[in-house]
């Protein structure tokens, strides 16, 4: 236990070292797919009062998720200059990462308990503290990657961490889709609930237990104090990229089509399960179902539009995947069966993952090449996406909340993509 208690240098591109990093995707990528896409949105939405009083206001049990989901990201962004400045500090790096963790996991557990009769606060509150804990650490999980490997060894090792969430969210997601669907193998017969809840259960439990191997590998955090002033540096490294921003025409061109077209993309990969229980009556069994078919699709969706990128360029990449966004919302507002909307879904998976890795590396591609504090952009790139979140699933709720139409809710995001499209227009970009 030595080694744990003094300083000792840190040796890169360690295989098991690697390997417990990755594992840390492996644990918190559940709940990202479990929880926040395939299970809980419906549930919460079925066990929940169809219209919710909160602080006197009346608004559909639908537009109360919405504003959990963007009440979440509003947390996180307020608190990610310091964030990102106590990950760059490297002092408490492993303490934030389990501290997260922590909270991530118990608001998981929490939700065990949340059923039909409830207090709403504890389905909100449990969805919150997952949501905070999830995207918390992330800012101190992805801070590692450069202590642990060196440079030319990023894109493998981050591709890495990123396969074993995959694997390990879907893994997941099928047991709990045998436990719902055959709560019988289980000796959970006539449980109502219970299956659903379970699934919650084993959320925590995966995501908590899992991410004691990387605690226990990880490089343990230096002995020194936090230092001071490390709010202002935050605030100040994305002032000064604003600041950057406002002579670079293409580049802060490129991040406001971003912000938009995120706005929408998030917004409908977070509420499509509501909108798939509440307007078309899937039980938790079929979404699961389209949840792992759009997983399957976004991989093919990845791949083809990586070769369209080589063939036409990011931007043309971009716009045809944009064009589909419009499509898909459009689509949303006239589909009446559950056969419809598995297309639907399908078109989803399809662009999903493509308009994801193409957007960050088409921004890579736009920050200067004499940059040498390139951190300070994907900073500021990374709260740009949050205030997107913030924006769009707030649209979203109150826009069913003044209408009680989720599909008009919907046919609006198509405007976040139309606006983006216009902008993207007048970005360049490098082959």
């Amino acid at each position: 236990m030595d080694s744990l208690n003094s300083p000792s240098p840190i040796v890169l591109n360690d295989k098991r070292t690697i390997n417990a990093w990755a594992l840390f995707d492996w644990a918190n990528s559940a709940f990202a797919l479990v929880i926040t896409v395939a299970i809980f949105p419906a549930y919460f939405t079925m066990v929940t009062a169809e219209t919710v009083s909160i602080l006197g206001i009346e608004m559909s049990n639908s537009s109360l998720f919405a504003y959990a989901i963007s009440g979440s990201y509003f947390i996180i962004a307020l608190f990610s200059p310091l964030l990102s400045g106590i990950a760059d500090s490297g002092g408490k790096k492993k303490f934030f990462l389990q501290m997260f963790t922590t909270i991530g996991s118990i608001g998981c557990l929490s939700l065990f308990f949340y059923d039909t009769g409830s207090p709403v606060a504890l389905g909100v509150i449990g969805f919150m503290m997952g949501m905070i804990g999830f995207a918390g650490g992330l800012v101190f999980y992805n801070s590692y990657l450069p202590e642990i490997v060196t440079e030319d060894r990023y894109d493998s090792v981050s591709a890495k961490g990123f396969s074993y969430g995959y694997i390990g969210s879907v893994l997941l997601l099928c047991i709990n889709l045998m436990i719902i669907q055959k709560p019988e193998w289980f000796g959970l017969a006539d449980t109502g609930t219970l299956a659903a809840r379970i699934s919650f259960l084993m959320v925590g439990l995966w995501w908590i237990g899992f991410a004691l191997i990387p605690f226990k590998i990880l490089p343990p955090d230096p002995k020194r104090k936090l230092q001071k002033g490390i709010l202002a540096s935050g605030i100040n490294e994305l002032k000064k990229v604003w600041k950057e921003l406002k002579t670079q025409s293409n580049t802060k061109a490129f991040l406001i089509s971003f912000f938009c077209y995120s706005a929408g993309v998030q917004t409908i990969l977070f509420l499509a399960s509501i909108f798939a229980e509440k307007e078309l009556e899937f039980d938790a069994g079929r979404l699961i179902i389209v949840v792992l078919i759009l997983q399957i699709v976004a991989i093919v969706g990845a791949y083809v539009f990586a070769k369209v990128s080589e063939r036409l360029g990011n931007i043309t990449s971009i716009f045809i995947m944009l064009f589909i966004w419009v499509g898909i919302c459009l689509l949303a507002y006239f589909v009446q069966s559950q056969d419809q909307f598995y297309l639907v879904a399908a078109l989803v998976g399809f662009v999903m993952g493509g308009i994801q890795s193409l957007s960050r590396s088409t921004y890579s591609k736009l920050i200067p090449s004499e940059t040498e504090d390139t951190t300070s952009y994907f900073s500021f790139y990374d709260v740009v996406e949050k205030v997107a979140i913030i924006v769009g699933t707030f649209s979203f709720g109150f826009i069913e909340q003044i209408t009680g139409s989720m599909r008009i809710s919907v046919l609006v995001l198509a405007i976040f993509f139309i606006v983006s499209l216009l902008i993207l227009t007048k970005v360049k970009v490098k082959s």
